[in-house]
């Protein structure tokens, strides 16, 4: 197929990439950094300069590359500027969406996030409503994924990829992350609320398989949803940090993700525990 990859060099783009080409699909990558373009051309994909917040440069590219699938990898969080990544959501969705449509693009695959159900007493699934009456400053967020997933159900064959909490090589829960940093600080403290993981390769490996998968809404998360009680402290102890303080409190949307449904259209994580996942990326590090 041919296939534009938007945001070919962010941490799932990146490793998306290659797995593309290797398959034989003709690709075009995205970056909006002029210094990435050579990173693309070496994988064995075609490089083009996209600002996804311009109009003109989406339509452009897309008017290039002519692809049969959109994959939407796009995010904007180096800085940890949040609202910066709502409004790519929101606005850099629409007009790679309304471009696809123009070019008579039938299939889009995009990056959205896992947390974004309300309350409940068991993991949410993706039939669970979103949690649109949040407070500040999680509404932003959870309406921005609205408008994320609500434009891409425009496309024929419309796939939403709700990742979790992404660790491993290009993430916060990296030898080299934020969150390590973070924890070696001692500025996180373990409560109970309740995440889901999913290894940054089995996030790319659930987008190279959603290629074919049904339209729909996808949690892309691993096996064992964890408590932060459980998952801080044994993060602190592989890198060999001091134990994080504890505080028994949960928010009532904080309880983990299912992955069901994933796992029913064939998807099956190398990694399905992050206790084995975070051994395998932070063990060495001690």
């Amino acid at each position: 197929m041919k296939i534009l990859l938007a945001g070919a060099t962010g941490a799932v783009g990146r490793r998306l990439l290659p797995l593309l080409v290797a398959a034989g699909h003709e690709v075009t990558g995205t970056t909006r950094h002029a210094d990435k373009l050579d990173y693309i051309a070496v994988t064995g994909a075609r490089p083009i300069l996209m600002n996804a917040l311009e109009r003109s440069s989406v339509y452009s590219a897309l008017q290039t590359a002519q692809p049969d699938v959109v994959a939407h990898q796009l995010t904007d969080l180096v800085a940890r500027d949040f609202a910066a990544n709502s409004r790519l959501r929101v606005e850099g969705t629409r007009n790679l969406v309304d471009a696809a449509r123009a070019c008579g693009v039938e299939r889009m695959i995009a990056q959205s996030i896992a947390w974004v159900c309300g309350a409940g007493e068991r993991p949410s699934t993706e039939d669970d409503p979103l949690d649109l009456d949040a407070p500040e400053p999680r509404c932003r967020t959870v309406l921005a994924v609205k408008a994320l997933e609500d434009a891409v159900t425009e496309v024929p064959n419309g796939v939403v990829l709700r990742y979790g909490l992404l660790y491993g090589p290009g993430t916060w829960y990296a030898r080299d992350g934020l969150t390590t940093e973070q924890v070696r600080s001692g500025a996180l403290t373990a409560t109970d609320a309740i995440a889901s993981f999913v290894h940054v390769e089995d996030a790319v490996q659930a987008a190279l398989a959603a290629l074919t998968w049904s339209p729909g809404v996808y949690n892309i998360v691993d096996d064992e949803p964890a408590a932060g009680t459980d998952w801080l402290p044994y993060y602190a102890s592989l890198i060999g940090a001091p134990p994080p303080p504890i505080e028994h409190r949960r928010d009532a949307w904080e309880r983990g993700v299912s992955n069901a449904k994933a796992h029913a259209a064939g998807w099956n994580p190398t990694y399905p525990s992050w206790r084995v996942g975070f051994q395998q990326e932070l063990g060495a590090t001690g």
